[in-house]
C-alpha cells in the first residue's frame, strides 16, 4: 500500500486487478463474471447469476477519501476493496434466487 495525494492509503493494484480478485471470489460461488471496459469509462465487473439471467449487476472498484471500495452501480458501497470475500458474499446475497 502506498499513500496517495489525499493522505489515504491506496492499494498499488489497478482497478482491473481488484475486479479480477472479486470476480474469482464470485466464480467460486457459482456466478459468471466478465470485466467490461466501456468507452471512456472505468472498467466494471459484470456479474450474472447463471440460474436467472435477469439477476445481473455491474460492480465498480473506485477510490474514496477513505480508500478503495467495491461499489454497486447505483453508487452505494459494497465493501472495502481489500475485502473481496465480504464483497462477494454481499453481491451473492443480492443476486441470489429467493
Amino acid at each position: 500500500m502506498t499513500p496517495d495525494d489525499t493522505g489515504t492509503t491506496a492499494p498499488s493494484r489497478t482497478r482491473i486487478e481488484l475486479l479480477e480478485e472479486l470476480g474469482g471470489e464470485l466464480v467460486e460461488r457459482g456466478f459468471r463474471v466478465r470485466i467490461v471496459q466501456p468507452r471512456d469509462q472505468p472498467p466494471v465487473l459484470h456479474v450474472l447469476n447463471p440460474d436467472v439471467s435477469a439477476l445481473t449487476e455491474n460492480v465498480l472498484a473506485e477510490q474514496a477519501a477513505d480508500g478503495w471500495w467495491y461499489w454497486w452501480s447505483w453508487a452505494e458501497r459494497i465493501a472495502p476493496a481489500d475485502d473481496a470475500p465480504t464483497a462477494a458474499a454481499r453481491i451473492a446475497r443480492v443476486l441470489a434466487i429467493r
